[in-house]
């Protein structure tokens, strides 16, 4: 017999909003020169979520600010404990020399994956600049990774697990903890 899930709503959907609009404008600030950056997204849900948020950022500046994913699973220091998923394409749409590159992922754990991200985007080139957006910081860091930009900080145990969910996707929308 399996124990039951519990699906906690961290962020609602109207609460997921108003928390993209939120990270859009710290992205707008705290980057100089938007037609610079490029958006990298991160699989599975950072992927989605860098597409929300070239689509707010071009909401807000009317810009068209670039996007690319990559696919860190070959970089992995730790493949054998969390296995291995299907694929990505990683897929960088301009040189990286001299771009500011912001990394988007939707949870932020251990920081593995974001270790992985880095050494797979240090493949590309050299960007003048990487930062970190998550929409969800649930501590537990076993590297020195911390994101310049952060939906929500929430505190978890090691067993608990925080999910992104986007109508593009998903069929509903918020972030949720499952106990």
């Amino acid at each position: 017999m399996s124990k039951k899930t519990k699906k906690i709503v961290i962020l609602s959907e109207v609460e997921l909003r108003k928390t993209v609009s939120r990270l859009t404008s710290e992205i707008i600030e705290k980057v100089n020169n938007l037609d610079n950056l490029l958006l990298v997204g991160i699989p599975t849900r950072g992927i989605e979520l860098a597409e929300v948020l070239e689509k707010e950022l071009f909401l807000k500046t009317g810009l068209r600010v670039s996007k690319g994913t990559i696919d860190p699973t070959f970089y992995r220091d730790d493949q054998n404990r969390v296995g291995t998923r299907l694929i990505k394409i990683t897929d960088i749409p301009t040189p990286i020399e001299k771009k500011e590159i912001l990394l988007i992922d939707d949870v932020i754990y251990t920081g593995r994956t974001i270790r992985a991200a880095m050494d797979a985007l240090y493949s590309w080139g050299r960007p003048q600049r990487v930062m970190l957006l998550v929409m969800v910081d649930r501590g537990h860091r076993e590297l020195p990774i911390q994101p310049d930009f952060c939906g929500k900080k929430v505190p978890t145990s090691k067993i608990e697990s925080i999910s992104l969910r986007l109508n593009r996707v998903d069929n509903e929308e918020g972030v949720f903890l499952n106990s």
